[in-house]
């Protein structure tokens, strides 16, 4: 017959596995679409986390970028093309394209 568990080491597992499922899920990564025309930043997806991606589609006929000033991810996009990006960090993302400096946006991403 096996030993009992102590009641300490008892509490713990128990302890362990409450918190473990007191946790919120995590979601699962999702993918998110920018579209870039007219030399503007279309609008910012909402409800951005940190995992997520973003695409990036240049609809004009010149090269774009769409650079996180914090420089969390910096995306090159020759004309016509789309391009994507993983978000990395939380917080309030400033976004510009190096080509067009008048060219920004901020991102919002949450934990």
């Amino acid at each position: 017959m096996a030993p009992l568990p102590s009641r300490r080491s008892a509490l713990l597992t128990i302890g362990g596995t409450i918190i473990a499922l007191a946790r919120p899920a995590r979601a699962e990564p999702r993918s998110h679409a920018v579209l870039i025309d007219k030399m503007k930043f279309g609008p910012m997806p909402s409800e951005v986390r940190v995992g997520d991606s973003i695409s990036w589609i240049n609809r004009d006929p010149v090269r774009h970028t769409a650079t996180a000033r914090d420089k969390s991810f910096d995306v090159d996009l020759p004309a016509s093309t789309e391009g994507r990006c993983t978000v990395t960090r939380a917080g309030a993302v400033d976004i510009i394209c190096r080509f067009h400096p008048g060219m920004t946006a901020k991102l919002a991403v949450l934990p």
